[in-house]
């Protein structure tokens, strides 16, 4: 139950920021199309996150731009970087992943 409404305020979160940061679209950096699909793919991605007890959703940012997927912020160790990784690598309509997170010492 828990995890359920933790992936649905992430999904709330991802949403509300959908449609605050319209002038995305309006600047002609993506289309309206894309712009969609890169906002499903992080809410993918962070529910996945929420979903995994290896990796601390909360700790990771996620960012999406033409299919790219933009990891950034913190990991407890090399194994929840990597897994945080393949969890995105693995996300219908990812194309690549840039891992940005650093390992905590």
């Amino acid at each position: 139950m828990k995890r359920t409404l933790q992936t649905l305020l992430i999904a709330a979160a991802v949403g509300v920021t959908a449609l605050t940061t319209g002038c995305a679209v309006v600047r002609d950096q993506q289309t309206v199309g894309a712009y969609v699909d890169d906002a499903t793919i992080t809410t993918q991605v962070k529910a996945k996150f929420v979903e995994d007890k290896t990796v601390d959703a909360a700790a990771i940012k996620v960012e999406t731009l033409n299919g790219t997927v933009q990891l950034s912020g913190f990991a407890k160790s090399s194994s929840e970087k990597n897994q945080a990784e393949n969890i995105a690598r693995n996300v219908k309509g990812v194309k690549t992943v840039q891992n940005n997170l650093t390992v905590r010492m």
